[in-house]
């Protein structure tokens, strides 16, 4: 039996009770394994059998609940579909009348001093167009699900409002609520004149739209997470003829040109050409990945140096990038056990408070308290009741805590992960971009017996300014503009290095020489003080970078990626919650343990080939890069 995963939008509903009522009605169809429904999200994620259901069934089912799920559009992954734009201007328009018109009515119910004769009529005033205006979503939303014969937060929220609204209007018309002078704030319930609650109905709805607010506000920002993970794909690709087409159109066996700088527009093999892969999206890695002809690359990834031609092995929803953000997507939408129990508190929660308002009415009355004290009482119950945060804060924190995840660059499986967090006793954190800057800085310059360090940087740095490899940009960088030398003859030596001919200028030069950066055996003459530099740089976790003129190594760049500051007091903070921290990378041993010691990790695991990483060939793994180090740490 093959299982198919549909992803609905469910719109329409506003409490844990629609979702329990949602869920469960998917889940009594014939064919459907499992249906999870999610209230922060508003979808429903169904896994069914197709060859027994048929999916328009599903749409079909949740429409004759009194929802609606609509086809889905054009929008990209996170994208706001129109109708939650018009939503989110609604609720915004209506927060903001109903706070301009309920301040001032508090004020004049609450605060004695600023009451009047009379004062009851100005809050009847203030407080009609909030309950019925700002708060006619709940209205609404109440009608509708009565009609299907269902009881949910909002009906709370309506029937509370209302007769708050109903009691103060009958008061204030036929029970001289309004007689005499102003009443003394709250003492003039104990008096013989009714006590109006028209602050009460509009603080209600004043405050439950706030909370409405700040969900959508989480669920849209959240939705940004996955709008900024789609947006590192590439828009439009290059074609072999010079053709610019969208990367929508591209289909596998297209070949497509990647230039310098450019992403590559989806997964593929490198068919011509070689370069350096900046893959720090996919794998955190700060060390651009070597590729050439039969290397696997990854789309949305960034070409650092040489032109490549790439023919596509995977697109649309098949690549990579696709399938990180559907993962993100489903971690949002899923369910925590303590959230699907959460749904099942939920689903009796309102005919409860229903029943105990009407016993809070009764054993008043029947106590011989009076009818306006009763329904005092009875109000307190359905208003105290009215927020949804039992149904609403687990998968509101789940969607906002994947979702900022997702920005930072940690994805989240879904909800019954995080729960499992609490039983976790050892973290697992990858060096390079999370225990490091993610970025290569010169770091020192060590020369031989009578080399001037100055003059080998400028040599190295005027040499390497005409590659872009990353390695090369933060020799480069480290030298200001102005101080550089014009070359020539520049040439790329892949395996090696590069070399070029520093012109003789206004600097540490005389006369042209050959200036050589690269590994040690782009040289004829290493001296053995240079290649003691070299083993000393590796020792403590740095990448040797030899330079040199005229065929001789006269010293090393140790190029290195700086330890984050807050790293070491982020590693001292999980050890404080009594926790064993753990550093895995691809980097070499030397280059992990000098990390991991200025952190005060715990234990090292260096040299971890991953194949989820990083997706290259047998071959390349076998063959030698430009740069000594681990392509997938």
């Amino acid at each position: 039996m093959a299982i198919e995963t549909q992803h609905l939008p469910v719109e329409g509903m506003t409490c844990a009770s629609c979702v329990n009522r949602v869920s469960r009605a998917l889940n009594r169809l014939d064919g459907v394994e499992r249906a999870d429904v999610n209230l922060a999200t508003a979808r429903a994620t169904v896994a069914f059998d197709p060859t027994t259901l048929d999916p328009s069934v599903l749409r079909a089912r949740i429409e004759s609940l009194g929802y609606s799920s609509p086809e889905p559009g054009d929008q990209e992954a996170g994208q706001e579909p129109d109708d939650e734009n018009r939503d989110r201007r609604s609720l915004s328009r209506d927060l903001i009348v109903a706070v301009v018109l309920s301040v001032p009515l508090l004020l004049v119910s609450m605060v004695g001093a600023l009451q009047f004769d009379g004062w009851q009529w100005l809050a009847a005033a203030l407080a009609t167009p909030v309950v019925f205006a700002s708060g006619w979503r709940f209205h609404r939303t109440t009608l509708v699900n009565l009609r299907h014969g269902v009881l949910t937060m909002d009906t709370l929220v309506s029937v509370g409002t209302v007769a708050a609204w109903t009691w103060s209007a009958v008061a204030l018309l036929f029970l001289g609520a309004a007689d005499g002078s102003g009443h003394e704030g709250m003492e003039a319930m104990a008096g013989d004149r009714p006590h109006v609650y028209f602050e009460t109905a509009g603080v209600i709805v004043t405050l439950i739209l706030l909370g409405r607010f700040f969900e959508q506000r989480a669920r849209r920002r959240s939705g940004a997470a996955l709008r900024s993970l789609a947006e590192l794909g590439a828009k439009t690709a290059r074609l072999e003829d010079g053709t610019e087409v969208p990367v929508a159109a591209l289909a596998v066996g297209d070949r497509f040109v990647v230039r310098p700088g450019e992403r590559i527009a989806t997964d593929g093999r490198v068919v011509e050409g070689a370069s350096a892969v900046d893959a720090s999206m996919l794998t955190g890695e700060s060390v651009p990945v070597e590729v050439t002809a039969g290397d696997d690359v990854v789309g949305g990834t960034v070409n650092a140096s040489g032109r490549l031609v790439v023919e596509a092995t995977r697109v649309g929803s098949e690549t990579a990038l696709a399938q990180i953000v559907r993962l993100v997507e489903q971690a949002q939408g899923s369910q925590a056990p303590v959230q699907r129990l959460a749904d099942r508190v939920s689903a009796v929660f309102v005919p409860v408070v229903f029943a105990v308002a009407a016993l809070t009415v009764a054993g008043w009355l029947l106590t011989g308290q009076g009818a306006d004290d009763a329904f005092t009482a009875a109000v307190a119950v359905l208003i105290i009741a009215c927020p949804c945060a039992l149904g609403l804060a687990t998968p509101t924190a789940i969607m906002v805590g994947t979702g900022r995840g997702a920005q930072l660059g940690v994805i989240i499986k879904g909800g019954e992960v995080l729960e499992s967090t609490r039983q976790v006793d050892t973290v697992v954190l990858d060096k390079t971009g999370t225990l490091t800057e993610g970025r290569m800085e010169l770091v020192d310059v060590v020369t031989g017996t009578g080399v001037d360090a100055d003059r080998l940087a400028v040599l190295a740095a005027s040499v390497e300014d005409a590659s872009e490899h990353p390695i090369a940009r933060a020799v480069a960088s480290a030298v200001p503009a102005e101080r550089r030398l014009p070359v020539s003859d520049f040439e790329n030596l892949p395996g090696f290095g590069v070399r070029g001919r520093v012109d003789s200028a206004d600097g540490p030069v005389d006369v042209p020489v050959d200036v050589m950066v690269g590994r040690p055996g782009l040289f004829d003459t290493v001296p053995d003080e240079v290649a003691a530099a070299v083993d000393a740089a590796t020792e403590a976790g740095r990448t040797a970078v030899v330079a040199g003129t005229d065929g001789v190594a006269q010293g090393v760049l140790a190029v290195a990626d700086a330890v984050k500051a807050s790293s070491p007091a982020a590693v001292g903070a999980l050890h404080g919650l009594g926790l064993r921290v753990h550093v895995l990378t691809g980097d070499n041993r030397r280059t992990a343990e000098a990390v991991a010691q200025a952190v005060g990790a715990d234990e090292v695991r260096a040299e971890v080939l991953s194949t989820t990483s990083w997706p290259r060939s047998a071959a390349s793994r076998t063959r030698a890069g430009w740069w000594p180090w681990s392509a997938t740490g």
